[in-house]
């Protein structure tokens, strides 16, 4: 008990950003599950016209977040984290609260590409001071236990969205964007509260437009990344789409909303276990592993499609075995980007995962919604195929680069 004081002013400030991430996800996700039948303004499936409207909209946030993520890390580097980070909740409060005026298609889409810029500075600031307070060989469980945060908030606010979208007629889903901006509003409350008398972070870096190329072009943090937009490639395609799809396969929204939201609770456990397991064996041995389970989680959800209803209970099993599995890659590729960071510019570098990851997403809206309309089932196993493949070839490339334990270069990204 004697060292407690000199853990509080560490323990704060990740505990603050634990509660901020939680309160952003939650919200974000309970809105997503039902903005593509709020553009549309019906809830019974979409058509091909519907289709590419809602990904044209829905994809402005990750455009607005992979086209000024990297100036917001800047700022995280050079103001601090926390205004940073505090900006971008009460910016996403605020656009929340106008969303729930509107049904413009106009409006949404340019409302949603401010959604992005301040979902990227939330998220390069939040991974920041993880890194900043983080010791090397601790670094994986912390990101661990912001991975769970981050995916259970995700998880649990797609299930409360699933639920709305199953029991809210379509001309008051304009609620659900309300309940979004006053969930914001508390975490931004209670994140004030944690860090007041809390050390702030300041850097005084000087950036160039070619140190921030050399940062994202690094063939080690390539390696780290190219993955992950691969990853983001298909989960952001199962987030948007995930809502009307159920509803128009005569799948109760509410049911699936109840599902993801306990398999959600699961990872509350997994991703500290995994950091930790990705702090004793190496980056590279868990990012793997994950990989594998991504592989394999794919495959089911073709034997799943290509079965139809009803559901056979092997294949979902699979299905559920393999994405646990899967998030194994999280938290050891959080750390091993970390690993690769440097103090006074890390916000910036810890600014490419959030590009990389909406870039991915992206890419995973149009072109899967482009294939789908295209080539029905068969365009989605080309997807699932492709990615599949990408991920297994980047990842010989990672241990071909690292070996198996990914050490840490002993010069990093500056």
């Amino acid at each position: 008990m004697a060292d407690e004081p000199t853990l509080e002013p560490h323990r704060r400030p990740l505990f603050a950003v634990l509660v901020a991430t939680f309160f952003v996800r939650l919200a974000f996700g309970i809105t997503l599950a039902v903005f593509a039948s709020y553009i549309t303004q019906h809830s019974t499936g979409l058509a091909g016209n519907d289709v590419g409207i809602a990904g044209v909209v829905s994809a402005m946030a990750p455009v607005g977040e992979f086209s000024t993520v990297l100036f917001s890390g800047a700022l995280a580097d050079r103001y601090g984290r926390w205004p940073v980070l505090l900006s971008g909740m009460a910016g996403a409060a605020v656009l929340f609260a106008l969303v729930a005026l509107t049904r413009n298609v106009v409006a949404l889409g340019a409302l949603n590409l401010l959604f992005g810029v301040g979902s990227g500075a939330i998220l390069a600031a939040s991974l920041a001071v993880i890194g900043d307070r983080a010791q090397g060989d601790h670094r994986g469980y912390e990101m661990g236990r912001f991975d769970a945060v981050n995916l259970f908030g995700w998880t649990a606010g797609l299930g409360i969205g699933l639920g709305f979208l199953g029991s809210l007629p379509n001309d008051r889903l304009g609620l659900v964007f309300a309940l979004g901006a006053g969930l914001l509003a508390v975490g931004l409350v209670v994140t004030l509260r944690l860090i007041r008398g809390s050390e702030l972070y300041h850097g005084t870096p000087q950036y160039s437009f070619s140190t921030v190329l050399a940062n994202i072009f690094r063939k080690s943090v390539l390696l780290v990344t190219l993955p992950w937009l691969v990853i983001y490639v298909l989960i952001g395609t199962v987030l948007v789409f995930i809502g009307p799809a159920t509803v128009g396969a005569g799948i109760s929204p509410t049911l699936v909303g109840v599902v993801i939201a306990v398999g959600g609770a699961v990872l509350v456990v997994t991703q500290p276990y995994y950091g930790r397991l990705a702090d004793r064996h190496g980056r590279t041995r868990l990012m793997t592993v994950g990989v594998i389970g991504f592989v394999g989680a794919m495959a089911s959800a073709c034997v799943l499609i290509a079965q139809g209803t009803p559901l056979q209970i092997p294949t979902v099993v699979a299905l559920g075995v393999s994405a646990v599995v899967a998030l194994a890659y999280g938290p050891a590729a959080l750390a091993a980007l970390a690993d690769l960071s440097h103090q006074m510019s890390r916000a910036t570098t810890m600014a490419i995962y959030s590009l990389t990851i909406s870039l991915g997403m992206v890419i995973g809206i149009a072109g899967s919604a482009e294939l789908y309309a295209h080539f029905a089932d068969d365009g989605l196993y080309a997807f699932f195929g492709s990615v599949g493949a990408a991920l297994v070839l980047l990842t010989i490339a990672r241990i071909r680069e690292t070996g198996l334990r990914g050490v840490a270069p002993t010069t990093p990204v500056q």
